[in-house]
């Protein structure tokens, strides 16, 4: 038995046979035989806007791999800047790559004054931290007028580097702005997360340094959120990049994507789901009132997973190391019922609703310290890397400038009337 598909044309007869290729058929053929007509599609639920070699998910098994390596093993035993080689040049580095690689991204860590001072009091002084974050990616384009050389391989590692350097310190200022809290500067005796926490933390002392708990979680939530495939701020980065815009206005779109409450917001509503819900008692009644249709579940079930997530398994583990550290986040025994109810509740077994990573990533945040407002940006930071790993790939690839069609549903046409005759 072939492995393709035939399409038959039935005002015609005329039929096409579409070679299936990994999982997808060539849309070519489907043209070839119906010019004109449009698969529609809104979202792009089932269409595959392009092939990639970096992230693999299967959603019905609960898989995810960077460049063929399972997540967990990467959360485990990997870092952040290691797992960043590996999904922009496909290889985890040597010991010497590795120390090199490190050594590059710690030496871009600082923004010029000017433009930090001129980007930030443009602003007013409560200023949303993504606000700032995204406005502040674009502005780099304009410190950088090199990245437009998109064509060079080397230029762009070089801007590459930069953003992903840049990005923590960019985020933390955007988060000490809000609060009217001095800037801290990079240290670069510190690895990146670490750099991170001091840059947002740090009041007087120069010689902050992180519990290695909290250290370890940040390490491993930036790996988990590294890159997830052709998700909205992703497609966003593509897309915008697909006209040649340099990397970071390509950045900036996907930022100004994550922003979006419905993308980037996941964990804050767990938060606000948790706190409506107040206690560990009034869980069963809650999850009834769900089932009715009167309220949300928030942080369960996903969009491509039609399992349990594996980043949400690998995130409750960092919770309890983190809660070790900073005392028990009174949310979690709310957390932990709502989790133990979906899992035995038929309704919610045969809806697949499984925890997600959103689920206790926002209680991880809270307990650190970081305020909701920054929940977005700490996604966008880990993010970054994936992002531009994207971008560089649809490069490589030579793509076309994206172009969707639409299925045109407004009047035919109408003669035009004189403003005096309507």
């Amino acid at each position: 038995m072939s492995d393709s598909l035939t399409i038959t044309d039935n005002r015609t007869g005329e039929s096409v046979e579409v070679p299936i290729v990994n999982g997808a058929v060539d849309a070519a053929a489907w043209k070839k035989l119906l010019p004109g007509i449009w698969f529609l599609d809104p979202a792009y639920g089932t269409t595959a806007s392009t092939e990639s070699a970096i992230t693999f998910l299967d959603g019905d098994k609960g898989i995810l791999e960077y460049r063929g390596y399972p997540i967990d093993q990467l959360a485990e035993k990997s870092t952040h800047l290691e797992v960043s080689h590996l999904l922009l040049t496909g290889e985890l580095p040597t010991a010497s790559e590795y120390e090199d690689w490190t050594q590059e991204i710690t030496h871009h860590t600082y923004l010029h004054e000017n433009f930090r001072r001129r980007i930030h009091d443009a602003f007013h002084y409560n200023a949303h931290p993504m606000g700032l974050l995204t406005s502040s990616v674009a502005g780099l384009s304009t410190f950088y007028p090199e990245a437009k050389e998109i064509e060079d391989p080397d230029n762009r590692m070089r801007q590459i580097v930069r953003l992903i350097a840049k990005m923590p310190t960019m985020a933390a200022a955007a988060y000490r702005f809000n609060k009217g809290l001095p800037f801290v500067f990079p240290r670069n005796d510190l690895d990146y997360t670490s750099n991170f926490l001091s840059m947002m933390f740090s009041i007087a002392e120069d010689d902050y340094i992180p519990d290695p708990a909290l250290k370890r979680a940040m390490e491993i939530l930036f790996i988990l959120h590294a890159d997830h495939e052709q998700n909205c701020s992703t497609t966003a980065a593509r897309v915008v990049g697909s006209a040649h815009a340099d990397p970071y206005v390509s950045v900036a779109a996907a930022c100004a994507a994550l922003y979006g409450p419905r993308h980037g917001g996941a964990n804050e509503a767990v938060l606000r789901m948790l706190n409506e819900i107040g206690s560990y008692e009034n869980v069963p009644a809650y999850m009834e009132r769900v089932k009715s249709g009167e309220e949300r579940l928030m942080g369960f079930g996903h969009r491509v997973y039609k399992n349990y997530d594996p980043r949400a398994t690998i995130i409750k583990e960092a919770a309890h190391d983190v809660f070790e550290v900073t005392g028990k986040n009174p949310l979690l025994d709310i957390a932990l019922k709502l989790e133990e109810v979906a899992l035995a509740d038929p309704y919610f077994i045969e809806r697949k609703l499984y925890p997600n990573v959103d689920f206790y990533s926002g209680l991880i945040y809270q307990s650190m310290d970081f305020p909701t407002e920054m929940f977005t940006v700490l996604f966008a930071i880990p993010r970054t890397v994936g992002w531009l790993a994207h971008w560089q790939e649809m490069l490589e690839q030579g793509s076309r400038i994206a172009r969707p069609r639409q299925v045109y549903t407004g009047d035919s046409s109408r003669d035009y009337i004189p403003i005096a005759d309507r």
